[in-house]
């Protein structure tokens, strides 16, 4: 272990539950960090710019939501994160809404200490980590007490099948109050397969989906992520949120429900029971 806990992030590997974090300087800024989980890329935190988000997915799950909930507008935005790595997307939040209330959902109890000890997060409860698997925790909590729900959770490069299935989408959207929006990131290849599975459960569970990617996701050229967007009213893209899409580093286009489903076409979802499981789940 390169430091101890508690005294700001040290460049080096760690020890985690789950197997090894390391902490990598970005390079680009003086006090940018890219947080590794098990060699895979999992989080890049810049602690004096919490606004600040390089990953490009997690850039388009924001815009998503604050074209929802305008940060003007909405007095208290209440979270879930089911999947928690360094937390960038609870740290964004937490500055565009100060009196948001978060819960964190993280399997590694003793990455959730580091990443409290590395990137200065806010306390409870401003925002909570809760250690445990995601699926058992949500189902825990109490129905219509979220205005989001963000799925961000890997092992390795897919999001394990329990956390994928129709009745694993039921339980988060049971936990969504009127108007809440569910966020998944979802990693593709380009066949697009395992996504349209994906896509097809949470369009059986709420009647109003979308899709962020940038054109070459969409047209099946490359592996990457797509992010979807679903609620129980409709998710209109308004004009500045396609504005914000195209403008960034890497241009990203939004689907209707319309699109969506067609997208979707014939492919099954997943039940519980019905699918080999997969490798126990972590934050991503």
């Amino acid at each position: 272990m390169a430091a101890q806990q508690g005294q700001g992030p040290v460049a080096g590997l760690y020890p985690i539950s789950t197997g090894s974090a390391e902490l990598v300087p970005d390079g680009d800024s003086r006090d940018g960090w890219l947080l590794k989980i098990n060699g895979v890329q999992s989080s890049h935190i810049v602690l004096s710019d919490p606004l600040r988000l390089d990953f490009e997915y997690m850039r388009w799950i924001v815009a998503l939501i604050e074209d929802r909930f305008d940060p003007e507008r909405t007095e208290r935005l209440r979270a879930l994160h089911q999947g928690g790595g360094g937390c960038s997307i609870p740290r964004y939040l937490a500055a565009r809404y100060p009196d948001a209330r978060q819960v964190v959902v993280e399997l590694d109890a003793k990455l959730a200490d580091y990443v409290r000890g590395w990137f200065d997060l806010p306390r409870a409860p401003l925002l909570r980590i809760r250690v445990g698997e995601a699926r058992q925790v949500t189902e825990s909590l109490t129905p219509a007490t979220r205005d989001v729900v963000v799925r961000d959770v890997f092992a390795g490069s897919t999001t394990p099948d329990p956390l994928t299935t129709v009745e694993f989408i039921e339980a988060s959207a049971r936990l969504l109050d009127a108007g809440g929006l569910f966020v998944a990131n979802i990693g593709s290849s380009p066949d697009h397969v395992s996504a349209r599975t994906e896509a097809a459960a949470i369009a059986a569970v709420f009647p109003h989906t979308a899709i962020v990617a940038d054109p070459a996701m969409l047209k099946g050229r490359r592996y990457g992520n797509f992010v979807i967007a679903a609620s129980t009213t409709p998710i209109p893209a308004s004009p500045a949120l396609r504005r914000r899409l195209l403008g960034g580093a890497l241009p990203a286009q939004v689907w209707d429900d319309g699109r969506v489903r067609a997208w979707v076409g014939a492919a099954e979802p997943r039940r519980d029971g019905a699918s080999p499981g997969g490798a126990g789940p972590r934050g991503a």
